[in-house]
C-alpha cells in the first residue's frame, strides 16, 4: 500500500434519498483506517446496505462526497472497483458451475494471467476450505460454503477494501465460525481494510476494531466495543431468591448497590454503582439476611446495551426490513433494560 493509493475511506455528509420515500442515508460521515476491520451495525432499513452500495458505486449519492482507497465513488468508479471486492447479500453463483468454474471464470474477467489464474484459484479454495468441493456444482453447496466461495470470488484480485454486507445472515455457528477466522486472518496478515455490515453482535465484537451504529440513516455511535460498552459502563447483577415471596428482600438488599434494571420473571437486577468488584459485598449482605439464592449472574455491559441505549431497541427483532435483506436470526447477549 502506498501514500498513493490509501486502503481506507472517507465519507463526508453523505446522504441517499429515493424517490417518493424517507433518505434512506441522512448524512453520515465515516473514516476507516488502513488494515481496519469496521464493523456496521443496525437494524432492518436502518441504511447499511445502502451505504455499502453508494460506497461500492452500485448506487450514486444524492449528496455528499466518498472516497474508497483515495478515489472518488462518482467521478472515479472504475478505479474504486479495481480497488475494492465486495461479498454482497446476495451472491451470483450459477448453480450449474463447479466452484472451480466460478473461480476461472473470476479470474479471467479481472484479467489475469493464464498462468497465475490455476494458482490464484488452487490458493483461495484452499484458503476457504473448498479444495474437496471445487469440483461440485455450487447447486449441491450449503449456504455456508456459498458464502464462502463468494467470498474467494471477492478476493481473486487481491483487493485492497474488501466489502462484506451480512456475510454470516442464516449461517450455522460453524460456518460462521469459518468466516470469522478468514476475515481476521485477511486483516491481520495480508492488511485488507474490512468494511463489515452485520445484525449479529457477537460478529461485530468478535471482529471489529471499530463499530458504527446506524439508526434510521444516521450513525448514532461510534468507537471501539470496549470504549461503547465502557460507556454504559456498570455491569448488571442478577439474583433469583430460592422462594419467590424472598423477592422483595431481595430487592431491598439490591438497592444498596444500584439502580433497579430489567431481569427474568423470578429475578431481581441492578446496575452495580461500583463495578463489579461489588459483587462479592452483594452476595455477603444477602447472606447476612438469611436469604437462600437459586442463582446468581453477572451480565458485563454488551453491545446490545449499547444499542438500546442509542437506540431505545434491542437490534433483534428490529423493524419491517426496508433494505430487502434477511429476517435477523442471530442471538443477542442478555439485554439489562
Amino acid at each position: 500500500m502506498t501514500a498513493d493509493h490509501p486502503a481506507s475511506i472517507e465519507a463526508t455528509g453523505l446522504v441517499r434519498e429515493f424517490k417518493k420515500g424517507p433518505r434512506a442515508v441522512d448524512g453520515i460521515d465515516l473514516h476507516v483506517a488502513p488494515g481496519e476491520i469496521f464493523g456496521f451495525l443496525g437494524p432492518n432499513g436502518a441504511g447499511k446496505s445502502t451505504t455499502v452500495h453508494m460506497l461500492t458505486t452500485l448506487l450514486p449519492p444524492t449528496a455528499g462526497t466518498a472516497l474508497v482507497a483515495g478515489y472518488d465513488v462518482v467521478r472515479q468508479g472504475p478505479d474504486v472497483r479495481r480497488a475494492i471486492g465486495a461479498a454482497l447479500q446476495e451472491a451470483a453463483l450459477d448453480p450449474f458451475l463447479t466452484g472451480r468454474e466460478h473461480m476461472r471464470l473470476q479470474t479471467a474477467l479481472h484479467g489475469l494471467p493464464p498462468d497465475v489464474r490455476i494458482a490464484r484459484t488452487t490458493e483461495l479454495l484452499e484458503r476457504v476450505g473448498l479444495e474437496d468441493a471445487a469440483d461440485r456444482k455450487v447447486g449441491s453447496y450449503s449456504g455456508g460454503m456459498k458464502r464462502r466461495l463468494d467470498l474467494a470470488l471477492a478476493l481473486v484480485h487481491s483487493p485492497r477494501i474488501l466489502f462484506l454486507d451480512e456475510p454470516t445472515t442464516g449461517l450455522d455457528i460453524q460456518s460462521r465460525t469459518a468466516l470469522w477466522d478468514e476475515v481476521s486472518r485477511l486483516a491481520r496478515e495480508d492488511g485488507v481494510t474490512v468494511f463489515l455490515t452485520t445484525q449479529y453482535l457477537e460478529e461485530a465484537d468478535v471482529l471489529a476494531d471499530r463499530v458504527g451504529i446506524i439508526d434510521h440513516g444516521r450513525i448514532v455511535a461510534e468507537g471501539t466495543p470496549a470504549a461503547l460498552k465502557g460507556e454504559i459502563g456498570r455491569p448488571t447483577v442478577e439474583i433469583v431468591p430460592c422462594a419467590a415471596t424472598d423477592r422483595e428482600a431481595v430487592a431491598d438488599v439490591l438497592g444498596r448497590f444500584g439502580e433497579r434494571a430489567g431481569a427474568s420473571p423470578k429475578g431481581v437486577a441492578v446496575r452495580l454503582a461500583g463495578g463489579e468488584g461489588q459483587l462479592a459485598d452483594v452476595v455477603r449482605a444477602l447472606d447476612a439476611e438469611h436469604i437462600p439464592l437459586e442463582h446468581v449472574q453477572l451480565h458485563a455491559p454488551s453491545l446490545d446495551d449499547v444499542f438500546l441505549a442509542k437506540t431505545g431497541r434491542t437490534l433483534e427483532g428490529a423493524g419491517d426490513d426496508e433494505e430487502a435483506v434477511g429476517q435477523v436470526t442471530g442471538e443477542t447477549e442478555t439485554v439489562a433494560a
